[in-house]
């Protein structure tokens, strides 16, 4: 409540720095440990959106700043709340994503008496995040926030943890508002540029990844101008596909899970490699495979915007501390040698990528997942957006769903299941107008599906297609693969989702048959409500290349 001298709560200050820094969009669960900034959102107009778990508020945030590269914020309460919440920060971690949690904390006079869902946030989310701390004056806060955000968004993206002292929060103080932050753009050196430009000129075989974060619709226009100029094969890492168009002649495809063979030998095979903005940790690395450690089999410049991760892993032949946004620009600049000596290779690449990709492999059962990715990928509008959690069914989205716009992939690379259905909802919160399409595993949707209460309370109209085979198909085929034939622990019991949805206020359609689709997702759209599309899955289609009975016929002539 606004004050005659001036001052105002802790609480009061804290929302005024979202703000001034640009937020328009708030995650969270209520909780008494930080009803002073609750009551602070009441007159400030900043969007909040409760949700009904932490896990699905914080991997909203995360999403957020996932898909802008400027922090998510969500608010939880202490305890329960905030270790219900690392899950999306897990994620922030991992896929480097800007993210501020703001979590309740006990008293001032409290604290280290183990009080009341009392927690010791340094310690417990120090692993996990860039920053964390806590806010013991409320006269800090705006250079607190302030640091939060530059935290957040500089070098390699990342999470923030800031805990608030319930008294804090309502403490009146007089102070001054920070400025608005924004990102510092690390810009490539020009004898950086000059170097690259030599080992290109030298090159035979060269290839770009492109991966990580800090990248713009700008920076993914500038990459795809200097391919064409220089006829580079082009490809991404594990769920960044969004970075390049898949139907420009230069792409060559992903090297995340399941990836085509001739992209892995081409990577392999190539005298220069120009990884922009990734770590190639395991996934993409087929678990640190793709290249030899330390020394790469062949000449690697790195560029990253965290100097940390330059030489952490890959000893580089050129190391570029530079976000992806400034490098791509810097691409301009440089000029292609007269005569190609790796001409046609992209367009060789490229006609691999489209073979790969083109029809969907059989499968058993009624339902062919690839066959539904390949209708979605067809007929969705270039700017719709496809999200995912983790599960086998997303490598049907990584193979058959060609993305042809920037931030239109939402998936996590720290393969964490549940994040699919928040995310698609951030989404569409800040896009209405956009197609939004979650694609879930059973399991998968089942670890935030309560938020599907979120979803109808703020109308947000996600379609969610899942995937119900009825077991944890990943688990369920490493255990095919290393203990034949003794399946513990992965059959689901599941409820009927088009049920489900209805119960919500929402809309369902079951699929038994893959011709049967696209009427469900005409249907699903038009009705303008949150829609599941169930689909029935049989449990043998445990990826696009292989069979559950396969897998174990395989492991156990091996084990004979």
């Amino acid at each position: 409540m606004a004050s005659n001298d001036g001052s105002r709560t802790g609480g009061e200050i804290l929302v005024d720095q979202l703000a001034i820094h640009g937020v328009q969009n708030v995650f969270c669960v209520p909780g008494e440990s930080y009803l002073a900034a609750l009551d602070a959102f009441y007159d400030r107009k900043i969007a909040l959106t409760v949700c009904r778990h932490e896990g699905a508020a914080s991997c909203m945030a995360e999403a957020v700043g996932k898909t802008t590269g400027r922090p998510g914020i969500c608010f939880v309460t202490r305890g329960p709340g905030a270790t219900n919440a690392s899950a999306g920060i897990h994620i922030a971690s991992q896929d480097s994503s800007p993210m501020i949690v703001f979590v309740g904390q006990v008293g001032r006079h409290m604290r280290e008496r183990e009080a009341f869902q009392e927690l010791d946030y340094r310690a417990v989310f120090g692993t996990m995040t860039k920053w964390a701390t806590e806010i013991d004056d409320a006269a800090r806060i705006p250079e607190l926030v302030s640091r939060a955000f530059h935290v957040a968004c500089n070098g390699r993206p990342g999470p923030v943890v800031i805990a608030l002292p319930e008294d804090m929060l309502t403490d009146r103080v007089t102070v001054p508002d920070a400025t608005a932050f924004e990102p510092v753009e690390m810009w490539p050196g020009l004898n950086d540029m000059s170097r690259l430009q030599k080992l290109l000129w030298a090159s035979k075989r060269p290839i770009v990844l492109a991966g990580g974060s800090r990248w713009s619709e700008a920076a993914v226009a500038a990459l795809a101008r200097f391919a064409e100029r220089f006829d580079l094969p082009v490809a991404t890492t594990f769920r960044r596909g969004h970075l390049f168009d898949a139907l420009h002649r230069c792409y060559a495809g992903d090297v995340g899970i399941g990836p085509n063979p001739k992209l892995l030998a081409r990577v392999k095979g190539a005298d220069l490699v120009l990884m922009i903005g990734s770590r190639m940790s395991e996934m993409a690395s087929q678990s640190y495979t793709l290249f030899d450690i330390p020394e790469p089999q062949m000449k690697l410049v790195h560029v990253h915007p965290g100097p940390e991760e330059l030489g952490r892993v890959y000893h580089p032949h050129l190391a570029i501390n530079a976000a992806p946004t400034a490098f791509c620009s810097a691409l301009e600049g440089l000029q292609p040698p007269n005569d190609i000596p790796w001409k046609g290779e992209a367009d060789t690449a490229h006609a691999d990528y489209m073979a790969w990709t083109e029809k969907a492999t059989p499968v058993p059962g009624k339902v062919n997942l690839g066959e539904v990715i390949v209708w979605l990928s067809n007929n969705l509008p270039p700017e719709s957006i496809i999200t995912n959690g983790a599960g086998n069914f997303a490598g049907w989205i990584h193979r058959f769903y060609r993305f042809r716009k920037f931030a239109t992939h939402v998936g996590p690379t720290s393969g964490s299941m549940g994040y699919g259905f928040p995310a698609a909802m951030a989404m569409k919160t800040l896009h209405p107008d956009r197609a939004v399409v979650c694609v879930a595993g059973d399991g998968d949707f089942m670890m935030t599906g309560q938020d599907f209460a979120t979803a109808v309370q703020y109308n947000l109209p996600v379609i969610v297609v899942i995937s119900d085979n009825g077991v944890y198909g990943t688990i369920r085929m490493h255990q095919e693969r290393e203990y034949p034939g003794r399946e513990i622990a992965t059959a689901l019991r599941n409820p009927d989702f088009v049920a489900y949805a209805k119960a919500f206020g929402g809309f369902g359609v079951l699929v038994e048959k893959t011709a049967d689709f696209p009427a469900a997702f005409a249907a699903a759209q038009a009705s303008g409500l949150p829609s599941i599309i169930h689909l029935k899955v049989d449990p043998e289609a445990i990826s696009p290349t292989a069979t559950l009975t396969a897998i174990r016929e395989k492991a156990l002539a091996k084990g004979g």
